[in-house]
């Protein structure tokens, strides 16, 4: 699967994190001793980096036993409330002596992607830019492959569409262009591996929509690809120099950047990415069998949904936008980064906004995303009382065969336990 949760998945997380957040979970999870003694032998040992304030160990020890009971090397976990920095810490679970994660290591971010593109295309729309109500048709010029006819219904995909995932696109059906769909794509444009993003919406505009567009809501990393190239189109420049400028960068945030598919190419300071599986490469036409998150999928295409490397401490430093009207993003914008969709609220009262999921609870409203590929599982949650929380890992399967899921719960029990919040604010060590 690619980034992010499929529609059958979603219902199943927006449970999740309704009930984490009111503390009313049970756990039958394994003790840290055991996992221990079940690992010794591999001469593993457990390093810890960054800083934290006081009362907060539960969040240290929460996070040690997810890792170990997985045997995930490497994780991120950054804590802030009410706008100030109180947990940035790397974890490293390994035998190696030269591997320790920092606070400031890069992680694939995988579908907190979703979240850095709605704020792009949202700002777009404040500068008077873009209307979301507007038909994609209009903004970008989409022609289908030779011989073939666009789908009529095309024209009523509108931006606002696309952010809420209601395009017409559904992957739960059997097709994400965006995910070792390569060879297809290639095969019938005629085009050599690896392909591009132009090719892809080539061959996607020869096919059918899955759905009437805001008749059903479906998760589409493709959707969230073309509102990538939206912002290029109507920011007028590249995608990555509109979000560094307009979104990053009036937030302090310098360390983010796209990822690169194969691990020669990794970043200064990224994490290697561990899977149990090999799969055939989709970066050339060899047919190489490659460790799956080196090759198995093509991250420079995934830019706008799922192609960002950060650090935990980025993250929730990114989704202070959305806590009270700011220079970036004001009121109007932050309400419709939240706002119901015309079709697509669960039977526990979630729904999907702009990079979002939502949901009210008792006390106000949370807001999180997950984000998962081949190396990678990640978390943001904003929660109703003021809480913010990224974890990151450079793992999301293992022989254990446990539930990464689980991490949303486990985080939540760990802050319904704090009794005494820290004042310390971090950020000025980590910005």
């Amino acid at each position: 699967m690619g980034a992010g949760l499929s529609r059958r998945e979603f219902g199943r997380a927006a449970g999740l994190a309704g009930v984490g957040a009111s503390g009313a979970v049970l756990l039958s999870g394994c003790s840290e001793d055991s996992v221990q003694a079940r690992t010794a032998a591999a001469g593993k040992t457990w390093k810890v980096s960054g800083e934290r304030g006081a009362g907060l160990g539960g969040f240290d020890s929460t996070m040690k036993s997810f890792m170990q009971a997985r045997n995930i090397s490497c994780g991120q976990l950054a804590v802030a409330r009410k706008g100030k920095l109180l947990l940035a810490r790397g974890y490293t679970w390994t035998s190696s002596s030269t591997l320790k994660t920092q606070p400031t290591s890069l992680f694939r971010i995988a579908s907190l992607s979703k979240a850095v593109t709605g704020a792009a295309i949202l700002r777009l729309a404040q500068e008077g830019k873009l209307n979301l109500g507007a038909p994609v048709t209009r903004l970008l010029s989409l022609t289908p492959p030779s011989g073939q006819t666009m789908d009529s219904r095309l024209k009523n995909v509108t931006v606002w569409r696309l952010l809420q995932h209601t395009g017409g696109w559904d992957r739960d059906l059997g097709f994400d262009p965006m995910y070792r769909r390569d060879s297809a794509v290639a095969s019938a444009l005629g085009v050599r591996i690896p392909v591009t993003k132009a090719n892809i919406m080539k061959y996607m505009n020869g096919r059918r929509l899955d759905h009437t567009p805001g008749s059903d809501y479906a998760y589409s990393n493709y959707g969230y690809m073309l509102l990538g190239r939206i912002i290029e189109q109507v920011g007028g420049t590249g995608y990555r120099t509109y979000v560094q400028n307009k979104i990053l960068g009036p937030r302090g945030i310098t360390r983010m950047k796209l990822g690169r598919s194969l691990k020669m190419n990794a970043a200064s300071g990224e994490v290697p990415y561990a899977s149990q599986y090999n799969v055939s490469t989709v970066m050339d036409a060899s047919g190489a069998t490659v460790p799956a998150p080196y090759g198995g999928f093509n991250l420079e295409n995934m830019d706008s949904h799922g192609g960002w490397l950060s650090t935990a401490a980025d993250m929730v430093r990114f989704a202070g936008l959305f806590d009270a009207a700011n220079p970036v993003l004001g009121s109007t914008s932050i309400g419709r980064a939240f706002g119901r969709p015309e079709t697509g609220v669960d039977s526990s009262g979630a729904w999907y906004g702009c990079g979002w999921h939502v949901r009210n609870v008792t006390g106000g409203r949370n807001t999180w995303h997950t984000g998962g590929l081949p190396g990678t599982y990640t978390i943001l949650v904003r929660r109703h009382d003021g809480l913010t929380w990224a974890a990151l890992f450079n793992q999301r399967d293992d022989a254990s065969g446990k539930n990464y899921g689980d991490i949303d719960k486990l985080l939540h029990i760990a802050a319904n336990g704090v009794t005494s919040w820290p004042t310390t604010d971090l950020y000025g060590k980590y910005f």
